[in-house]
């Protein structure tokens, strides 16, 4: 005859013991976990602006250039920035050494500039290096 479950066990136990609560378990661990997500997520993200160019740059893009003489060489570009800019433009040989620079400050909003560059040697290209936004106190020279 097969025992009967009543017979290992006794009723009079009662129902077995709730397992006890760990610290995993607690919501405070969760809520710090999650805070700490949202902080990391944040400064990821502020560093990805950062890196791309995109926080105090403008915009710009390089329409045509042109080698005008030995010692010249010409640019057009469109720039767009909210705030007055610096755009450094560079030309350079065919060794890619680099042969004439200059800078040139651009109006705030979508421009179209055209600059030239003085070079020591014949360029065999130009090309806008960079452009930096520029707050407006430094833009008016104060």
């Amino acid at each position: 005859m097969q025992p009967k479950p009543s017979d290992h066990a006794s009723d009079a136990d009662g129902p077995a013991p709730a397992p006890r609560r760990r610290l995993g378990n607690r919501p405070v661990f969760f809520v710090l976990a999650v805070l700490a997500a949202a902080i990391f997520t944040v400064g990821w993200g502020t560093a990805l602006l950062g890196y791309s160019g995109t926080l105090n740059q403008a915009h710009y893009q390089t329409i045509a250039w042109k080698v005008d003489s030995a010692t010249e060489a010409s640019i057009t570009f469109q720039v767009n920035a909210r705030n007055p800019t610096l755009c450094l433009i560079t030309a350079t040989d065919a060794q890619h050494v680099q042969v004439g620079q200059t800078e040139v400050a651009v109006e705030a909003g979508l421009r179209d500039v055209r600059a030239t560059v003085e070079t020591v040697r014949e360029a065999t290209s130009i090309q806008v290096a960079s452009c930096r936004e520029q707050e407006p106190a430094e833009a008016s020279g104060e």
